[in-house]
């Protein structure tokens, strides 16, 4: 049910309040990563924008920031006075930083560095985007943007952003060894396709490795404790998706980026995946009912993968297909009843709620497990 206490309303000074904190991180974020760029920015990333053309964003951004803050004070609503103030107390630091007048100039390159730039880019996509179709076509109206447990999940959307440079070396480092099964003939024949075909290539390719990667971590006692932190989400949007246990962030990535490497796709096809399988990732969690016709049949859509998240039989431990509902009609874990969607999510066994209890909740459940089965032992002794 709504929880009023929650729920947006126009001229209460809550949402300017929430606006005008939100632009005063990401100013101060912003100017951060423009004055540190080699410490705080993605090499791979920077190639794809123009430094100074997105000060102008981060410019109106700044002065936005200002504007919803004193609009909480002419609201004169007390309960969110303070919020204003802390959102306009952030962008004066920012101002004072340097703001958006900071020199853009050459970077010095590092292997190892936190994805400000990276984080900061993706929220505002994902905020604008996908926010925006929850509002137009949600599934379930009563869904607040500020459900129950949202900050855990965005303290997992930003880790998982931030960590982007090492989540790619261990990726890189791990796909490295694989190349005992190089095929230059291979490489060869992909790249002498249209990069469309390509694209198609890789998209099976990496769902067929992302399918069984994720079969096992449902299966495999000793892993599932690991993916149940992502299952344990009771309330699905789009933040929902970046809620993961890092062993499973780190080895997903490391996976996927086995058959990228063996196929030696053209660069181009290679980003076109980047970006599908990106979007795809966070919409598929969105609390949308966005009709996908017969699409639904052949990607992976937010119906299916909201079935993948119920805790009711008999879709427990089906639709494993990240990209497409390929290999799950392969091999017999399709579940997706026309026109219904789950009416619970989340794990049978309750998780911890704090992001601490979650980091920690496989060790215990292991341990647990362990101890369950030595006793058994001895007590059959």
């Amino acid at each position: 049910m709504k929880d009023p206490a929650q729920e947006f309303r126009l001229g209460e000074g809550r949402i300017s309040a929430y606006l005008s904190v939100t632009l005063g991180v990401l100013s101060v974020l912003s100017v951060l990563a423009y004055l540190y760029p080699s410490y705080l920015t993605t090499t791979d990333l920077r190639k794809a924008y123009d430094g100074e053309q997105l000060q102008h964003v981060l410019k109106y951004g700044m002065y936005a920031s200002l504007l919803f803050g004193m609009l909480t004070f002419v609201l004169n609503r007390a309960a969110y006075k303070k919020l204003g103030l802390i959102g306009v107390g952030l962008t004066l630091v920012a101002f004072a930083l340097g703001g958006y007048s900071v020199p853009v100039g050459d970077v010095e390159p590092r292997e190892l560095s936190l994805g400000v730039d990276w984080l900061v880019l993706a929220f505002l996509g994902s905020t604008l985007i996908f926010m925006t179709l929850e509002k137009l076509f949600p599934k379930y109206s009563d869904q607040l943007i500020l459900r129950p447990e949202w900050s855990v999940d965005l303290f997992y959307f930003c880790f998982n952003h931030l960590a982007i440079s090492a989540i790619l070396i261990f990726a890189n480092y791990q796909a490295s060894h694989f190349d005992w099964a190089l095929s230059p003939s291979v490489q060869e024949a992909v790249r002498a396709t249209p990069v469309l075909l390509q694209v198609v290539v890789i998209v099976l390719c990496a769902d067929f490795v992302l399918y069984w990667e994720h079969r096992l971590y449902h299966e495999v006692q000793l892993l599932w404790p690991i993916h149940a932190v992502h299952h344990s989400v009771e309330n699905i949007d789009w933040l929902a998706g970046s809620r993961g246990h890092f062993v499973q962030v780190f080895s997903e990535r490391a996976l996927v980026m086995v058959p990228l490497y063996l196929l030696g796709a053209d660069e181009a096809a290679l980003n076109i995946y980047v970006v599908f399988a990106a979007l795809q990732a966070v919409l598929i969690h969105c609390n949308v009912a966005i009709p996908f016709g017969p699409i639904k049949y052949l990607l992976v859509t937010p119906q299916f993968h909201h079935w993948h998240h119920s805790s009711e039989e008999p879709a427990l431990d089906t639709n494993y297909g990240a990209h497409t509902v390929l290999f799950d009609r392969l091999f017999g874990t399709y579940h997706m009843p026309k026109d219904l969607w789950p009416a619970f999510y989340g794990t049978t066994t309750p998780l911890p709620r704090s992001v601490i209890g979650q980091l920690l909740y496989p060790v215990n459940a292991n341990w647990q497990r362990w101890e369950r089965k030595r006793r058994r032992h001895s007590q059959a002794d």
